[in-house]
């Protein structure tokens, strides 16, 4: 008799589990409609137009910023490499140029 208890409780326990996924699903569900439902009412709102016209223009500048053919890193090294040198004719140092290639 312990062994159909024990078959009852198992039945019971996937019954209950089934319900808590059912339930979890639908819980998702609605909380996906809710955010996709705030993600279009933010696109309407001067915010959300403010927000894309923003990330557009920093799209375009990015596009726009390697137009020249040489690579940001190459331009960057250059750049730093600029500045210690004035830093240093500043400062009244005196400067050997090497040829790096």
């Amino acid at each position: 008799m312990g062994q159909c208890l024990a078959c009852l409780d198992d039945g019971k326990k996937q019954q209950r589990k089934e319900k808590e996924r059912l339930a979890s699903e639908e819980v998702r569900a609605k909380a996906a409609g809710a955010a996709q439902r705030r993600q279009e009412e933010f696109e309407k709102s001067a915010a959300g137009r403010a927000a894309r016209a923003q990330q557009q223009a920093i799209a375009k500048q990015a596009a726009n910023a390697n137009k020249g053919g040489e690579p940001v890193l190459k331009m960057s090294i250059l750049t730093i490499l600029l500045a210690g040198v004035v830093n240093a004719v500043a400062n009244g140092l005196r400067l050997s140029i090497v040829s790096v290639q």
